[in-house]
């Protein structure tokens, strides 16, 4: 066997000088101003700027820079002072076909798009159009088409304001078409914990951080995705907290952190352990790996019970609380170990050191990300960590709860306030009321079933308020393909994205403001909201002067295509809205006001204000009003049999990037510079393979569905894996993964078990 340890890893811990090189590299790259430093001053603060990176939570008592090197990047990657203006395409002579064979990277470092454009397919050029122009076209092609032939997609970095609009017109328009990107993130979590304690997202607040005396880590990086959580982690470790770690993927930010806004760490390099253990599972092994933790438990408690000591299990919380209890302690009891060992890939031992740890600590929180819920049993990876969890008690009391860690700073306040194409979740009754508005009574479609009728003609329009989807999604060859087929295409971006590379028979760049940019209406400055992960609402105020006068701010397209595309009505009152957000926020307070209740007061708190979560009260909003334990019929959660010479493939985001952002090629967590075209691979599975690290190799996807899926030119590179696990970045990877794998429950494309093969490629 091979030492890992000679593997490629980190060069250094997470934070630190690493962190400050990584911010200053991308401010010298995109030419930030100067005035870019005062946007991250004011960043996640009261009355500041709310991050546009990820969703973590901001704490009452902030800190002078409550910033991370993601959110620092994603600032100044939007504050960059080049421009991608009507010239980049009528004197420099670009056309879409050419900037095809472009890298991600390259196209955003175009700029700013400044100016509304149009796709002449004569030219194969975009051209500068009026925005009245676009907006009048663009309305009028809505007009012809079957409303249910429309998707409206959000990507999740819209506010509040802007994502409750654009939801209301799509009702109006007459679809519930309202996929989000939460469908290709979290959507397990929004199904599957709804199942089991009757919340969509995370019962967990800021207070119980403070109390946890462990945390148990499944699928999630913070050190890349959320690296402000490293700052409560540590402090967990300084208290004599315990955390416990199951990834398949060494992940810095789990191993050690050096914290960047402590000068006696930053001088002396003096690094916090974050991970007690560190247990890499096989990927798509986690149900196996927490059923075995059950077992101990399990285990312990029967004995406990037999010598008259006090109990492990909470029984009088499982009994007040639970159903479903007894059937899943049998399969606890019946499972043998040798069927968790193959399944998890990791030992008896491991897994029973692991379960002392949570059975040693009073108040636990469990933590994951996609790692979990992107697999074709998501679900039920969510529910064993439910299972866990509630054995002793650890869900609705302080210190203690479930963390899903989100990955778009809006994601989930879009779903809040409407965005969400189940009419189940929408307040139907009150926006007849509010509107005169009838929300059509049939489901609209999530992401993956509107990719799927695109491939089948049957959708002829797509809106898209940000995001790159073309580039986001699965079977990326097909879409970009199908893409092009529709009627109209609609986008609505800061940045020149691959998206904008594939247009429709008519096609529209609608540019927008940032989050960080003035938002001047109707005489005065507007102020946006978003929602972070543990359901806090925060307002988010632009200062700094927008890219282009010509720029428009999210609600005011969203409000402006609305105008052009609906008949009018007394009740519709764009104009007031767009004036005035303040406005659109007593309309989100009308429609759900147990969650909005004196909105306009309440914005600013520090720390934002607590819209509530019945769980976190354990208050079970589930079918039988209680927290249901959930009894797996399976022990992996992939969908597929293994097989010689299949491999597991995961997909990775590197620290250079946000989302389909590139921001550069150092990802130095992995230790990989310069390049993304790697497959990261167990070191015995390359010699078993008959292969060489550094060989050029190419994947195939080995599913059955009669498609070919291929991705060549990649560098064959010996890494720290569980054997049968590879890696690869995302989006380049998902070329390999078919549209029809994702989650059986949710629709979740399952990117963390690609099935694929190997092989040389061809001198």
């Amino acid at each position: 066997m091979t030492d890992n340890r000679d593997l490629p890893q980190a060069p250094g811990p997470a934070g630190g000088w690493g962190s400050m090189r990584g911010i200053v590299e991308i401010f010298g790259e995109t030419w930030s101003t100067p005035a870019s430093l005062a946007s991250l001053r004011k960043l996640n603060k009261p009355r500041g700027v709310m991050c546009v990176s990820c969703a973590w939570p901001k704490p009452v008592n902030y800190s002078a820079f409550e910033f991370c090197e993601n959110g620092a990047k994603a600032i100044l990657w939007e504050s960059t002072s080049q421009r991608c203006t009507p010239e980049f395409w009528e004197q420099n002579g670009h056309s879409v076909t050419e900037l095809r064979a472009w890298r991600d990277h390259d196209l955003e470092m175009t700029g700013r798009l400044t100016h509304p454009l149009r796709f002449n397919h004569d030219t194969d050029r975009y051209e500068p159009v009026r925005w009245e122009d676009a907006l009048s076209d663009i309305g009028a092609r809505l007009r012809l088409l079957e409303p249910d032939s429309v998707v409206f997609y959000a990507s999740g970095h819209a506010g509040l304001e802007a994502s409750y609009l654009y939801a209301l017109t799509a009702r109006a328009f007459g679809t519930n078409n309202l996929p989000q990107s939460s469908n290709m993130c979290h959507e397990t979590t929004s199904v599957g914990l709804t199942k089991v304690i009757g919340s969509p997202v995370g019962t967990v607040i800021w207070d119980d951080l403070e109390q946890a005396d462990a945390f148990f880590f499944f699928g999630q990086n913070p050190g890349s995705n959320s690296p402000r959580f490293l700052h409560p982690l540590k402090a967990c470790k300084d208290r004599g907290g315990k955390i416990v770690t199951f990834n398949p993927v060494v992940e810095q930010g789990l191993v050690s952190f050096v914290d960047p806004q402590n000068p006696v760490e930053m001088l002396t390099g003096k690094e916090t352990k974050i991970s007690d253990q560190y247990l890499q599972v096989k990927a798509g092994g986690d149900i196996a790996a927490i059923l075995g933790m059950c077992k101990c438990i399990v285990e312990a408690d029967d004995a406990a019970s037999a010598a008259g000591s006090p109990e492990i299990i909470d029984h009088l919380f499982v009994a007040q609380h639970t159903a479903g209890f007894d059937s899943f302690i049998e399969c606890c009891r019946e499972t043998p170990w040798l069927r968790i060992e193959q399944e998890s890939g990791l030992t008896e031992n491991a897994l029973r050191r692991a379960a002392q740890t949570y059975m040693d600590a009073d108040r636990v929180i469990g933590v994951y990300g996609m790692g979990l819920t992107q697999h074709v049993d998501g679900a039920m990876n969510i529910a064993m960590l439910v299972n866990f969890l509630l054995l002793r008690g650890n869900v609705g009391r302080p210190g203690a709860g479930l963390c899903p860690v989100r990955g778009h700073s809006n994601v989930q306040g879009q779903r809040t306030v409407g965005i969400a194409e189940k009419v189940h979740l929408i307040p139907v009754d009150r926006i007849k009321q509010l509107f005169d508005v009838d929300t059509p009574p049939k489901d609209g479609m999530a992401v993956v079933e509107a990719v799927k009728a695109l491939f089948d003609g049957e959708v002829k329009a797509f809106i898209s308020l940000g995001g790159n989807l073309v580039r986001a999604v699965p079977d990326q060859l097909r879409m970009e393909k199908a893409w092009t087929g529709q009627d109209l295409t609609v986008m609505i971006s800061t940045k020149l994205n691959r998206s904008h590379l594939f247009p429709g028979r008519t096609a529209y760049i609608l540019p927008c403001l940032t989050r960080m940019e003035e938002d001047l209406q109707g005489g005065a400055a507007q102020a946006v909201t978003t929602e972070d992960s543990f359901s806090m609402i925060s307002g988010s105020v632009g200062f700094r002067k927008p890219a282009s006068e010509q720029l428009r701010s999210e609600l005011a397209i969203v409000a402006g295509i609305a105008k052009a595309t609906l008949p009018p009505s007394e009740k519709l009152k764009w104009n007031e809205w767009t004036a005035d957000y303040a406005k659109v926020r007593s309309l989100i307070e009308q429609t759900y006001p147990e969650d909005f209740r004196n909105f306009n007061a309440r914005m600013f708190e520090p720390g934002g204000f607590y819209r509530g979560n019945a769980a976190h009260e354990r208050i079970w909003k589930t079918d039988s009003g209680k927290a249901m334990f959930t009894t797996p019929d399976r022990l992996n959660a992939v969908g597929f049999n293994d097989a010689p010479g299949r491999f597991r493939l995961v997909t990775l985001r590197s620290n250079d990037q946000f989302n389909t952002t590139i921001y550069g090629y150092s990802d130095r967590f992995r230790g990989i510079e310069g390049t993304r075209d790697v497959l990261l691979m167990n070191p015995d599975d390359i010699v078993e393979a008959g292969m060489t690290d550094g060989d050029t190799v190419r994947i195939l996807t080995d599913a059955s569905d009669g498609l070919d899926r291929c991705l060549n030119g990649l560098t064959l590179t010996a890494f720290n894996l569980p054997r049968g696990t590879v890696g690869g970045y995302y989006p380049e990877c998902n070329v390999l993964m078919p549209l029809s794998h994702h989650d059986t429950l949710s629709g979740t494309p399952a990117s963390k078990s690609i099935p694929v093969r190997v092989e040389l490629e061809a001198n």
